[in-house]
């Protein structure tokens, strides 16, 4: 069985978030204690690893996946919008902290951009993991 589908999805997150605080590339932007996670907060971020179990979840994520989009991840990560007395509205996520993460783990080539695909004209259809992130990624225990 592989290592990532073994543990719990939120035990593994945490054991990941631990491992990528080593790499350097995974470093948390200076504007990342000010914004909020997306349109639907109603305050800034207030946990300290915040950035490494985001990363780590999007890493995840693409790995159980295969090839994903940020459109496709803000959507995973956005959330209900409380909007008083009306009905609450569901919204997507912040994709900036999104983007910052990827070209970040671009960096670290732990995931590329997907080449074209069959059927897909002038698009990007995502990110892949590379070899060197699967196995980082399976090497987390």
């Amino acid at each position: 069985m592989n290592p990532v589908f073994e543990l719990n999805a939120q035990e593994y997150n945490l054991k990941l978030a631990e491992a990528l605080k080593n790499v350097e590339e995974f470093a948390e932007p200076e504007w990342a204690q000010f914004v909020k996670s997306g349109p639907a907060k109603e305050r800034p971020i207030d946990d300290a690893d915040f950035w490494y179990k985001r990363a780590a979840s999007i890493l995840r994520q693409i790995y159980k996946k295969k090839i994903v989009g940020v459109n496709r991840l803000r959507t995973k990560y956005g959330s209900k919008k409380n909007r008083g007395m009306q009905p609450d509205i569901f919204k997507r996520g912040s994709g900036k902290i999104i983007r910052t993460i990827l070209q970040q783990s671009d960096a670290a080539g732990f995931t590329e951009i997907a080449k074209d695909l069959k059927g897909l004209r002038r698009r990007k259809p995502g990110r892949q993991i590379t070899a060197k992130g699967k196995e980082f990624l399976e090497g987390v225990k």
